[in-house]
């Protein structure tokens, strides 16, 4: 949440005094760059050394004598490593620690060509070069003979080398370098002008995407026309929508798609970054072409990184597919935390439940009304005077008490903790915090002050090691009085917001440990608060319970350590279809565990917008309905029986779905493929998905379209592939794939669809809580594609610790369809968990004629027959009345009638 009682501010360029956050034109950088000569760099080919991690050599710039370091990697998951550096600075220029999780395995490097023009470099997988040009510089990465990437094609290669002040600023220009003013907010830069840039062209692609977070469409726009992406983690309320202007996080990697190859740069810098896109042949370029000329030039986009400071440091992902991609990136920056299964149920929050009665009382009503639920959270009212790890004595006396009673119906309590404390002299936290010199400083070495929810406050310096440990360890049950093992963590404001700080944020000169300026580091602020609040769960449990921390702000890498949600949203139409593609853009960049506050944060919605909003967030990874102060209270049995009746059959849906939705964070957990996908992840060679962004695949299985539009009769959902068949998942019906069906809906209607070849597990019930839905027995449905083949999988552990890592406490079995045969295997070599599960009842769509029996057969017994129902008109079986252990091995043989 945002400082709310501040009016949203509509952004007037001319008018600096009324506009509360930058545009480019606003950013100085960014004016130098953008107008800046267009610099000649020269690849020096003598200084070229082949070393233990690749090659390096020397680049030159001969107006300004700068010489700079270019050293390149290639990594043995088919990723190349670019990283520029001055080759002397004056002192070492800010590298992002922490977010890689491990140095790459580097391959040696061969210089197969050289010439006075080039050098070509290879390494043993062969498929792969890199050729450095000399003049103009220009870096270019090959598949085959093929060139797919080339770093500096338009020599768009900016570096600004770090200089001593000067001893007085003289004239106005250099003035400018060194100090820059946005309203009344002066920032003196310490190191003077240290910006960096450089262009890549992508050949043969037209489609490319990420660069989260920022409310637009899936697809990146051309930035030609108006604003380029920014990438700069603000707190901004009630955002506008269709806007690049930065929010709440930032992940620094741009994913390119063409039906025979995905493509993937990233750019690890954690200071303001800017992003401009170029499509070419474009409308912008090719209005006077004819259209049949226009066909014969290979499409490419161009993409300008602009960074305020740090070194270049870039890693192209080479794919080839988006599997492989998500893969490469994970293996980079790290994989999905797995969540504790709670944490995929419901969760109710608002801003704020007002005491233990109002907790217990919403509690009871989920009960009374028969929705399940598994977490409510409590906002910053909760405590004492906006004092994290404290309670309100008034409102809460029993915070234990109030945790053990939702712990005995297995439900949890999340609170919240914000990286600002209090100022209070007789606030033991916050003198704990001084007097370890764990506060952000300002430029003058003070303790660096600003204005939030407790007034003024100062902001825990999370960059620092030192600092992430005291707050962990301030997560401890003996010192947070009054938690209990079942209290998980909410960071909010966290970009850090500063109320009346530069754009509502800190002062890039403000200075964190190290000397380190804050613009250095910016972008990664709350990744470090969520890291240090999920590494001070794990430390409280002694490291055997999983964590679970959502955050708002984040960063690449955040995904290791919880979930992130979409910030202020509001309760409307247009923000509820937008949460769409913002959900995809976080999905294809590694944030898989991602939701939108359901119904909207502010202002109040209609009914028909609630059920809307419940039936979309509930096709989500992170499901929570939240609502700001001053909003009416909007409980799911607030509004009438028929929503009521909507909202609990969507959100029982959803826990039915769960051993799915837990299968496939398995999945995140160790290959990086998100839950969500945009159509194109799985149709990679269909041309029609490539700017879908309304409708998306949940896993491999699952096509959802989610009505988002008012008072609709119909929607029309693409079912991609001519050779697929899909399976509407409420009336089993068949439609074929390669076409747009158009659906009729009425407010009951969730258009979902499962693809033939695929086999999909539920849960018969929902429970009350995820606790209770793990102990359900199962059904599964195999829907047949066209060869009447299908098969899927199933994850299962405890749902709650890390045994599933420390001993292989898992069980991960493979359904699969083959010639009348339904046969349930291990999927993995590894795993052995004791688990109960038994499947109870089997649905097989697409089955073309009514079998004559069904019989199963278990492993070690004798064959049994069981009984089943034929649908003739859907094609449908049911095999019901089993009780088929997962864990052990089985088949059911359907005999042909």
């Amino acid at each position: 949440m945002a400082e709310v009682s501040q009016p949203v501010v509509s952004v007037v360029p001319e008018d600096e005094g009324k506009q509360k956050f930058k545009k480019s034109e606003n950013v100085a950088f960014y004016r130098r760059q953008i107008q800046g000569p267009n610099l000649q760099h020269r690849a020096l080919l003598d200084t070229l050394v082949l070393t233990e991690k690749g090659a390096r050599l020397e680049l030159l710039e001969p107006d300004t004598q700068t010489t700079l370091l270019l050293s390149v990697s290639a990594c043995r998951n088919d990723t190349v490593r670019i990283l520029i550096d001055e080759l002397q600075p004056i002192k070492a220029r800010y590298r992002v620690p922490d977010v890689l999780t491990g140095e790459p395995q580097c391959e040696q490097l061969r210089a197969e060509r050289q010439s006075k023009d080039s050098v070509t470099l290879s390494w043993s997988s062969g498929r792969h070069r890199v050729r450095v040009w000399h003049f103009p510089f220009r870096l270019e990465v090959l598949c085959e003979d093929e060139v797919m990437l080339t770093f500096n094609s338009k020599g768009k290669l900016w570096f600004e080398t770090l200089q001593d002040p000067p001893s007085e600023l003289q004239d106005e220009h250099t003035s400018s370098l060194w100090k820059e003013t946005f309203r009344q907010f002066v920032d003196i830069k310490a190191n003077g002008p240290s910006s960096i840039g450089s262009d890549f062209c992508l050949h043969g692609f037209s489609h490319v995407y990420g660069v989260p977070e920022h409310a637009d469409g899936l697809q990146l726009r051309d930035t030609r026309d108006g604003d380029p992406y920014r990438l700069y983690n603000l707190d901004v309320f009630a955002y506008d929508l269709y806007s690049r202007l930065g929010l709440y996080g930032s992940v620094p990697l741009l994913v390119a798609h063409k039906a025979d190859r995905t493509l993937g740069v990233f750019w690890l810098n954690a200071s303001e970054t800017f992003v401009n896109v170029h499509y070419s042949p474009s409308d912008h370029q090719d209005g006077q072409t004819p259209p049949v000329k226009r066909k014969r030039t290979e499409p490419q986009t161009d993409v300008h990184w602009l960074s305020e400071s740090g070194v270049i440091d870039c890693v192209v992902l080479l794919g080839p597919g988006p599997q492989q991609l998500f893969t490469q990136y994970a293996q980079l920056t790290g994989y999905q935390a797995l969540p504790p299964l709670f944490a995929l149920g419901y969760h109710q929050c608002r801003w704020n439940y007002d005491d233990e009665a109002d907790v217990k009382a919403v509690d009871a009503g989920f009960d009374r009304h028969d929705i399940p639920y598994d977490v409510i959270w409590l906002d910053i009212e909760h405590t004492e005077g906006k004092r994290y790890f404290t309670w309100d004595a008034a409102l809460f006396p029993e915070p234990a008490g109030l945790q053990r009673h939702l712990e005995k119906k297995k439900r949890k309590l999340v609170v919240i903790s914000d990286p600002h404390i209090k100022m209070d002299p007789d606030w033991s936290l916050c003198t704990e915090a001084r007097d370890g010199g764990h506060f952000v400083k300002n430029r003058d070495g003070q303790i660096f002050k600003g204005s939030c929810w407790p007034g003024e406050s100062y902001y825990l310096d999370f960059s620092n090691p030192d600092t992430r440990a005291w707050y962990s360890r301030c997560f401890g049950l003996e010192k947070y009085k009054g938690s209990t093992p079942s209290l998980f963590v909410w960071n909010d404001m966290n970009e850090p917001s500063v109320f009346d700080g530069p754009e509502q944020t800190m002062s890039k000169d403000a200075v964190h440990c190290g000397g380190w300026e804050h613009r250095e580091l910016h972008n990664l602020y709350g990744f470090y608060q969520h890291m240090a609040t999920a590494e001070g769960l794990i430390t409280r449990s002694g490291g055997s319970e999983r964590p679970f921390v959502l955050s708002r702000s984040f960063f690449a890498g955040s995904q290791r350590l919880g979930a992130v949600w979409t910030g202020d949203n509001v309760a409307s139409w247009e923000y509820l279809s937008i949460s769409i593609p913002m959900l995809l853009s976080l999905s294809v960049t590694g944030i898989a565990f991602c939701g939108a506050d359901v119904g909207g944060f502010v202002q109040d919605p209609e009914p028909e917008l609630l059920v809307r909003w419940y039936q979309a967030a509930a096709l989500q990874p992170f499901f929570r309905g939240h609502s700001a102060k001053g909003t009416k209270r909007r409980e799911p049995w607030l509004f009438g029986e028929k929503v009521t009746a909507a909202i609990r059959k969507v959100i029982q849906q959803r826990y039915c779905l769960l051993p799915y939705w837990y299968t496939l964070f398995h999945l995140a957990h160790t290959s990086g493929l998100p839950p969500l996908r945009p159509l194109w992840v799985e149709f990679p060679g269909e041309q029609s998905t490539f700017t879908v962004d309304n409708q998306y695949m949940i896993g491999g299985a699952l096509l959802a379209r989610p009505v988002t539009d008012p008072r609709v009769q119909e929607v029309k959902v693409l079912l991609p592939a001519s050779g697929e068949v899909w399976y509407d998942v409420h009336s089993a019906e068949a439609h074929k794939g390669g076409r747009t069906l158009s659906l009729p809906v009425t407010l009951d209607t969730v258009p979902v669809f499962q693809r033939g070849g695929s086999v999909v597990c539920r849960s018969t019930g929902s429970g009350s809580c995820t606790a209770e839905q793990q102990q359900l027995p199962l059904s599964i449905t195999v829907a047949l594609n066209s060869q009447g083949v299908a098969d899927g999988e199933l994850y299962l552990d405890d749902g709650h610790s890390f045994s599933y890592r420390d001993r292989k406490a898992f069980c991960l079995r493979r359904f699969s369809m083959l010639s009348g045969r339904l046969l349930c295997r291990p999927a993995s070599e590894e795993g052995t968990f004791d688990c109960e599960a038994v499947v109870q009842s089997v649905t097989v769509l697409g089955l073309k004629s009514k079998p004559s029996s069904v019989v199963v057969h278990v492993s070690g017994a004798k064959d049994s027959s069981a009984a089943f129902e034929y649908t003739e008109s859907c094609c449908m079986l049911t095999v019901s009345g089993l009780e088929l252990r997962v864990a052990m091995d089985w088949e059911i043989q359907i005999q042909e009638g």
